[in-house]
């Protein structure tokens, strides 16, 4: 019989359960509930807030960022607040992390096509810490504004973000590489994936908040 010890154990199952409650598509999910078209058949065939928005009904769209954003957060504050007593390290929050967003990207229970991951990005911010998550929104909120597209502000935060965290705990706390490190590659991502957006904006083609 395979003796896994505890050590190992808890942190590949809150990996491996963080990546399962990524992979929840909520907005395939709550468009098939409100009786909506399937997000990934019309405008960027992306299943994220802003395509569900798209479909003209603001209440789903809301919902799913809500969502997307609490599965990012969720197991990522489990590990923060309750991690120590199952000996989770920051090494766990890392992977727990990058597990959480990796569900969104390439979701197991869709065929591995999922969205863009901004707004689970922001829901594991906002778990690492709340401050890391309120800049990083912050920088979104104040490009989006200014330039009315919301691709260049989620490329502004992506960017950002790593900084905040590295700066913030320069100053208040300290820096941990492993978590660092997630930060990075999630940011890294995040910027991969929009690579069609940034075709757009660099044709001047791309579309802005509350345009079609």
């Amino acid at each position: 019989m395979l003796d896994i010890s505890p050590s190992l154990l808890y942190p590949l199952v809150a990996t491996l359960l963080a990546y399962l409650i990524g992979s929840l598509s909520f907005a395939v999910l709550i468009s098939r509930v409100m009786g909506l078209a399937d997000p990934r058949s019309y405008g960027s065939q992306n299943p994220g807030a802003t395509n569900v928005l798209r479909s003209g009904n603001k209440a789903a769209a809301a919902l799913t960022l809500l969502l997307d954003g609490v599965k990012g957060w969720l197991p990522v504050w489990a590990v923060v607040h309750h991690g120590a007593a199952y000996g989770l390290s920051d090494g766990t929050l890392a992977m727990v992390a990058l597990a959480a967003f990796a569900g969104h990207v390439w979701p197991v229970f869709f065929r591995f096509k999922g969205g863009k991951g901004v707004a689970t990005a922001a829901g594991v911010l906002f778990g690492i810490e709340p401050v890391l998550g309120l800049a990083t929104f912050a920088t979104w909120l104040i490009v989006a504004y200014f330039t009315r597209y919301s691709s260049l502000a989620a490329l502004a935060s992506a960017v950002f973000a790593p900084a905040y965290y590295f700066l913030g705990h320069q100053v208040v706390w300290y820096v941990d590489n492993r978590v660092l490190l997630a930060a990075v590659i999630m940011s890294g991502l995040l910027v991969w994936r929009h690579q069609a957006n940034i075709a757009k904006l660099m044709r001047g083609e791309e579309s802005r908040i509350g345009k079609g």
